[in-house]
This record gives C-alpha cells, sequence and structure tokens, in this order.
C-alpha cells in the first residue's frame, strides 16, 4: 500500500475522530530491519577477525580445553549468515569438529559434552548437504539423548528431562542452558515434537519456570515475585542450595534473561501454542522487561549468550513489531542490529568486559554475535 500524503492523512484523521472505524484506512506501519548488506558487512569483519584466531588444526577456541563446542558455534553462525562449507574458515572447522567425533557417538574432547555436541550436530545439519553428515548427525543424536536425565528416577523427580555437562551421575546436575541446547539439536536433527526425549524436556524446562501451575510443583516457584513470575531460572535444584547467589530472600529463585528467552524458544520450537498458560506467562515477562542494554538479572553478564536466546525466541514468536508492557512498540531486528553494530570492535570482534561465562574472550563473544546477526534479518 502507498503511504498517505501529510493532507490525506490530517484529512482522514480528521474523519476517525468522528469515526473510529476509519482508522482502518491508515497504512500498516511494516517492522523496520537491517538491509542484507548492512548484515553482511559487520559479518564480514568478523570473519576477518576469526580467520586470524583459528589455529592449524581449525580450532577457534581461545583454550583446547574447552573442546570443540566454540567452533561448531562459530560454523554455524557463518553457515546461516551465507558463508558455505567451502569456505576455508568454514571447512578447516569442519575438520576439526570431525576430529572430535568420538565411538559413542558424542562430539567433544575433555568434557562440556552435550553443550559441544549439541552445537556440532546444529554445525553439521547446516551443512548436510546430499546427507553427508546423516551418519554424524543421528550418532549424535542417540548419544545427547543417552546424557538426559531419567533413567532409575521417580517421574516427579525435578532431574527428569533435563541435561548437565555430562553423563548423569556423580557431580553433574541438569541445568537450563544445557536442555535447551539439546533440546535445539535434537529438533534440528529431524527428532519429533512429540518424541519422549523432548516431552520430557519440556516437563524440566517447565519446572524451570517461576510459575506454579499443573507443570511445576516445586516449591520455588510459589515463592515468586511479581517482578520474577513467568521468567525462567537457570537450574531449580539451586532452590535447595542456601549458598546459591540465585536465591531471592524469600526463598524463590532469581529470573534471569537469558534463561527465559531460552524456555521461552524451547516452547516454541518443540510446538507449545502460544494460548498455552506458560507460554503466556513468559511472554507477559518478556513485555516487561525487554531490553537489550543488559541480561535482566545479572546484568552485564552473559550479555552476548542473552542477545543469540533472545533473537532465536523472538524470531520464533513472530511479533514484529514486539509490543511491550507499557505499549511501546519495538523494531526488535533493527535494535538488535544497531545494538551489535556499535559494540563491534575496529578489528570486527566482539568482547565483553564482564568476565562472567568467559565472554571476555573474543573467540567466544564474536560467534556469539554473529549467530545473533543472523536472526535480525526480515524474513
Amino acid at each position: 500500500m502507498t503511504s498517505l500524503s501529510r493532507r490525506d492523512w490530517l484529512r482522514v484523521a480528521s474523519v476517525a475522530a468522528v469515526s473510529p472505524a476509519m482508522l482502518s484506512v491508515l497504512p500498516t506501519r511494516s517492522a523496520a530491519a537491517p538491509k542484507p548488506d548492512e548484515i553482511k558487512a559487520v559479518v564480514d569483519k568478523a570473519v576477518a577477525f576469526l580467520k586470524t584466531r583459528q589455529k592449524d588444526n581449525g580450532d577457534i577456541a581461545p583454550d583446547p580445553r574447552l573442546g570443540p563446542g566454540v567452533t561448531a558455534l562459530t560454523i554455524g553462525a557463518l553457515v546461516r549468515n551465507g558463508y558455505g562449507a567451502d569456505t576455508p574458515l568454514v571447512a578447516s572447522g569442519l575438520k576439526f569438529l570431525e576430529g572430535n567425533i568420538k565411538p559413542d557417538g558424542g562430539v567433544y574432547s575433555q568434557g562440556l559434552a552435550t553443550y559441544t555436541t549439541s552445537l556440532a550436530i546444529m554445525a553439521f545439519k547446516e551443512v548436510n548437504t546430499g546427507g553427508k553428515y546423516d551418519k554424524v548427525i543421528a550418532n549424535a543424536t542417540k548419544y545427547v539423548k543417552s546424557l538426559q536425565y531419567g533413567d532409575g528416577l521417580d517421574p516427579k523427580d525435578v532431574k527428569v528431562g533435563g541435561a548437565g555437562y555430562g553423563a548423569p551421575g556423580g557431580r553433574e546436575r541438569p541445568d537450563l542452558s544445557n536442555t535447551h541446547f539439546m533440546v535445539e539439536a535434537l529438533l534440528a536433527a529431524g527428532v519429533a515434537k512429540d518424541d519422549p526425549a523432548i516431552k520430557k524436556a519440556i516437563g524440566f524446562i517447565s519446572r524451570s519456570q517461576n510459575l506454579a501451575s499443573e507443570y511445576n510443583d516445586q516449591p520455588f516457584a510459589t515463592k515468586t515475585t511479581e517482578n520474577d513470575k513467568g521468567g525462567f531460572v537457570y537450574n531449580p535444584l539451586d532452590q535447595d542450595n542456601d549458598k546459591s547467589d540465585k536465591r531471592t530472600a524469600i526463598g524463590g529463585l532469581r529470573t534471569e534473561g537469558g534463561m527465559t528467552y531460552a524456555g521461552l524458544k524451547s516452547f516454541l520450537y518443540a510446538g507449545v501454542g502460544k494460548d498455552d498458560p506458560r507460554v503466556k506467562a513468559a511472554i507477559t515477562w518478556v513485555r516487561a522487561h525487554y531490553t537489550l542494554t543488559e541480561n535482566p538479572g545479572q546484568g552485564q553478564a552473559g550479555l552476548f549468550y542473552y542477545y543469540h536466546t533472545f533473537a532465536k525466541a523472538m524470531d520464533a514468536l513472530g511479533e514484529d513489531p514486539f509490543v511491550d508492557a507499557k505499549g511501546v512498540k519495538h523494531d526488535w531486528r533493527q535494535e538488535l542490529f544497531d545494538v551489535l553494530k556499535g559494540k563491534q570492535k575496529a578489528d570486527g570482534s566482539w568482547v565483553n568486559e564482564n568476565k562472567a561465562f568467559l565472554e571476555n574472550a573474543p573467540e567466544l563473544a564474536t560467534p556469539f554475535a554473529v549467530l545473533t546477526l543472523s536472526y535480525c534479518g526480515k524474513k
């Protein structure tokens, strides 16, 4: 529809003052989003930086002890932004990932098996032309399922359905961060939304929400504040840890922004409807806490992780523009792009001055930023 002239607008508005129904003739503003060439310019600078950090063996992580996760994250981010599998940076990274495939199907080195294998599944899926990685993805999927809590536990146990950094048992415990990566990876691999592993994971994710309901009978959910209600927590087991800094004064657990978007994303990806009370509560929290200046509940800690879960959840939600609790319309794709472009360093990298979660390492913050940019373009 062509835009109205100022004179036409005034004429229609004057009629609308008498007849509100006439407002329907006004043009609907489409949500703003960066142009493809704008995104490409920012990503190209990041690629130039990442080339300087990739080692001869294809690894991009600043420390080999981090395993193949950072490289898998980078590959997925680059391919989503149009870089093919034959791009030297991607091709070398894929060889590194292939070298970390274990006999049990996992893709890891010294630890962080859930995280690194899940990211590897998503990376291999992005470049699986002609089914080249079908067997690798199938084996990795089976392996990731084996890391899920459930066997030998009471079905009502809070841990059921969750995933931690490694195999259940010992000092391991499930958390929402590993679990949402697992869910996204399994779905990307082609696992059905009604698969028992997905359904159990959604159960754990529901028990990680600050919302008392038929899906969450955990004590912390009954002690949530209005400010935390509807959001998600990192680990529901923290409710029993007196030393946890995530507990509130009244015995509840603090909602975190990155985890809330991770939980919302998981619900939407797994087919939980927008009219479901869990989804509605999460969206209500998001409307009240919409921000790109911090990771709510954690400040600057994990900011780039927050950006990537924010982007995935908002993209899945499909509200363009997004209206916050004050009625302000946000062109979130454009706003997010502008924030990331403004934070990019001269060398093309991103760095979080906050050292939490290793985001002070540009080799980690940069792939998160590049992946986030892949969701900023208009659909």
